[in-house]
């Protein structure tokens, strides 16, 4: 673990005073956000106290109390009551691998949840119709809801299933994939498209984090495999708290 001096060092060193503009607490923010970016601060390590960076820093705890707020708000840090500012865990996703978020959450150990926005019953829209090979106004069930990992605002999902795969938005409980298994139609292989986004006002009140912060876009189509597409999703990641990772192997050509 590293130490308060360690940190102390890390933040002197990218002269607070001097990284971009605004109040003094935003430039704070930025070096923590960067130490912490580094990895000089990993996930679950403990802040130096308010006290101490102040002290150190010869700033004011008010600045410091503001940048570790802000930060917190962000989800870059977790304040425990009575044990003090910690960094947060970010979620890892292996690109080669189709898991539910379900899935994911629970294989790391936290407590995947869900707040339903929308599901409803419709006609597919001609993007809609295009993504999963339908006739225009197909029938098809709609799922909105923000996903969570231990209560905290993950992402922003919409998905889209053909209602003859799907009949009732209700078969949904926590996990899509279990519920399309039940109807033996749980997807074997996936497309992905990935890009950097920000959230826009609406999306980023939904997820609480500021409005402009960075975002994943991710599209992705399921099939089954037959090669029937049975899934449609497009969600919005927090990036402070998710990352992709993929294994990739030299040609042996």
């Amino acid at each position: 673990m590293i130490s308060t001096a360690d940190v102390i060092a890390s933040l002197r060193a990218r002269d607070i005073e001097n990284i971009g503009h605004g109040p003094l607490y935003r430039r704070l923010q930025t070096a923590l956000k960067a130490v912490i970016d580094d990895g000089i601060l990993k996930i679950d390590d403990a802040l130096p106290s308010e006290r101490d960076l102040a002290n150190e820093l010869g700033i004011s705890r008010v600045t410091v109390r503001n940048a570790m707020r802000a930060l917190v708000e962000e989800g870059v840090l977790v304040q425990r009551h009575g044990a003090g500012t910690f960094v947060a865990p970010r979620v890892e996703q292996a690109l080669s691998r189709l898991t539910s978020f379900t899935e994911d959450m629970i294989t790391r150990g936290m407590n995947p949840g869900a707040i339903w926005i929308e599901k409803t019953l419709g006609h597919a829209s001609p993007e809609e119709a295009m993504a999963l090979n339908l006739s225009p106004g197909t029938e098809v069930t709609r799922l909105r809801r923000l996903r969570t990992a231990n209560d905290k605002p993950m992402a922003l999902e919409y998905a889209v299933v053909p209602r003859a795969f799907l009949p009732s938005p209700d078969d949904v409980e926590k996990s899509l994939y279990d519920a399309l298994a039940k109807y033996g139609k749980k997807p074997e292989r996936a497309l992905q498209r990935l890009r950097a986004e920000l959230f826009d006002g609406e999306t980023a009140k939904i997820l609480g984090v500021p409005d402009g912060s960075a975002a994943l876009y991710i599209e992705r189509r399921s099939f089954l495999a037959d090669g029937t597409p049975v899934e449609f999703t497009r969600s919005y990641y927090r990036g402070d708290s998710y990352d992709f990772i993929a294994e990739m192997q030299v040609d042996a050509r």
